[in-house]
């Protein structure tokens, strides 16, 4: 089994002097990820992260420059790319896939036809900076679809979902983008609600039924929303019947419910925090403590290899908190339309350092 990171914020936390620590020793975390065997940098680009006045969107900016600059560093410290094409301006998740601001105009051939050239306009540009793409993503958690309205998937009153042709001609498109400029990568498809067999059985089912041409099941995994260890491997176990490989691209499990900001007024809270955590069984058995994040990621990774699942990817592991570090900027919020009052880092007791930069337990788990 192979390990990786989502590090997409990196140059951000860089430039906000975010600094990283082995006790009192100041690290390189990618070196030292590296020299715990990971080898996977998972990297998002979204199409125009910026604001018709020139904004940033913040979380990154993770522009077509940001890409490039991070997969040229990634590559000379030895890691394997992987690009996650959102083919959206900002966040793209199942309660979100906004069309970039460009594209809002066009017709689903249109969309089509943009979705190919995007895609390869990308893939070459990645090429000829010497760039190696390993993985590509096409569409980032599209449980729900990609590219709304004209490839949202609607959901139905008995739970099924509609509207797959106009997904699967997107899908399509970027695939064959992929296989033209880099025949050698593998495509990955990612989902999430990963303890559910049926949808994951109706969406496959479908790919499998047009015969779209992918190579991996992506799966997210953070059990306050994807259920227990018994419910996401049953699923693992059911997605085999698909013959694809299987790789966890988004993992995560916080470390602490305590915030790092003390509001005397209460305030915006911490994405996941004590009332929020999900299955009380299964925070019993994992607490959200420093020790409950290190026993959540030996057993993931023991339970991973036996199932077969080729890489764990944890997402966003050194997006620690400081001044100027956020989520999303007021112009990336507006053009998600989401009304979050708080622009902060929200996602920071999910790392594997803690809110001062300094490695966590769980971080010496893992490894290879």
């Amino acid at each position: 089994m192979r390990l990786g990171i989502d590090a997409s914020t990196y140059f951000e936390m860089e430039k906000h002097k975010a600094r990283y620590f082995d006790g009192d020793r100041e690290i390189s975390p990618l070196e030292t990820f590296r020299a715990n065997g990971v080898d996977i940098m998972r990297i998002r680009l979204w199409v125009d992260p910026y604001s018709e006045k020139s904004e940033p969107y913040l979380a990154g900016t993770c522009d077509l420059d940001n890409f490039i600059r991070l997969a040229t560093l990634a590559q000379e410290k030895g890691y394997s790319v992987m690009l996650d094409l959102h083919y959206s301006d900002f966040w793209a998740d199942p309660a979100k896939q906004c069309v970039p601001k460009g594209w809002r105009d066009l017709d689903l051939a249109g969309l089509e036809n943009r979705v190919y050239s995007y895609t390869s306009d990308v893939l070459e540009a990645a090429k000829a900076h010497g760039i190696t793409v390993k993985f590509v993503q096409v569409g980032n958690e599209i449980t729900n679809g990609m590219l709304w309205p004209l490839g949202h998937l609607e959901e139905q009153p008995d739970g099924s979902r509609e509207n797959y042709g106009n997904l699967i001609k997107l899908l399509k498109a970027g695939i064959k983008a992929c296989r033209e400029s880099v025949p050698s990568a593998g495509i990955v498809l990612h989902l999430e609600k990963s303890y559910d067999q049926t949808i994951y059985n109706e969406f496959l089912g479908k790919m499998a039924d047009a015969q779209v041409d992918y190579d991996i099941i992506g799966f997210s995994y953070y059990p306050y929303w994807h259920g227990t260890f018994e419910q996401f491997f049953a699923n693992v176990e059911n997605c085999k019947k698909f013959g694809k490989r299987m790789m966890v691209v988004e993992l995560g499990y916080a470390f602490t419910t305590e915030d790092y900001i003390h509001h005397e007024h209460g305030g915006a809270a911490l994405l996941i925090n004590a009332e929020s955590q999900g299955s009380d069984e299964f925070v019993r058995r994992y607490p959200l403590t420093k020790e409950g994040q290190l026993a959540f990621t030996k057993d993931f990774l023991n339970l991973a290899q036996q199932h077969g699942i080729e890489a764990a990817i944890w997402w966003e592991p050194l997006w620690i908190p400081g001044d100027g570090i956020c989520w999303a900027s007021d112009a990336g919020k507006k053009y998600i339309h989401s009304d979050n009052p708080s622009n902060r880092n929200e996602w920071a007791n999910q790392c594997l350092f803690d809110y001062e930069g300094r490695k966590l337990p769980a971080f010496d788990v893992f490894k290879l």
